[in-house]
């Protein structure tokens, strides 16, 4: 007998996270660009976040350089689109620096990376056109809580965390998206009933943009 899937959040039924989604009327369009190896993957936050925030959109792919999704968006955005991603050049998110604070949130798109730091990387690298907008970054004093995914980078966190955060951090209304971050928690418990006994510390492979 075939597995049967959620037409929703696309994992098996008996693994369907649709009751853990919740209805976040984001202001800042989301942007995330998912590497192919993350599709599917039942420890990825992705489905979680996408099927919570009221807009975003989810591109799939490795090099977005000549994405036709891609450059509409950032046609559509212009000066007002940013990427989240830990460059030389990114500007903490909450500084009197940071670009993201002159434009009214409605009209702000912000793009995240999903993929381990490695791809994450490689995507960055392939897709020229992500190196011509800004780039952000998050405070570093934030602890993530992911426990199905370990990583040794510090102060990593999960794309649905990172994106709650710089999220809360544009709209200068942190409170806003706690609810998502608190099922986002539920999520790790959910996933960790499948494996009696596995208790795995640690967070992502992402500090700023990946999972």
């Amino acid at each position: 007998m075939s597995r049967q899937y959620c037409c929703q959040c696309q994992r098996p039924e008996k693994a369907c996270i649709c009751h853990l989604m919740t209805d976040v009327d984001n202001v800042p369009h989301v942007v995330v660009l998912q590497h192919p190896s993350e599709v599917g993957q039942t420890k990825g936050t992705l489905p979680l976040l996408a099927g919570s925030l009221k807009s975003c959109t989810v591109l799939v792919g490795e090099d977005f350089s000549e994405h036709e999704g891609l450059n509409e968006l950032l046609e559509r955005y212009r000066d007002n689109i940013y990427l989240l991603y830990p460059s030389e050049d990114a500007l903490e998110l909450g500084s009197g620096e940071c670009p993201a604070r002159q434009t009214a949130p409605g009209q702000r798109c912000i793009i995240l990376l999903d993929g381990t730091w490695k791809k994450a990387y490689r995507m960055y690298m392939l897709s020229n056109v992500l190196h011509q907008i800004p780039h952000l970054c998050l405070p570093g004093d934030l602890t993530g809580r992911y426990q199905i995914r370990k990583t040794a980078k510090k102060n990593a966190l999960s794309t649905l965390e990172a994106c709650c955060y710089a999220l809360g951090i544009m709209e200068q209304k942190p409170q806003k998206y706690r609810d998502l971050l608190e099922q986002f928690v539920k999520f790790n418990q959910f996933q960790l009933s499948f494996h009696p006994g596995r208790t795995e510390p640690g967070t992502s492979a992402r500090q700023q943009e990946h999972e």
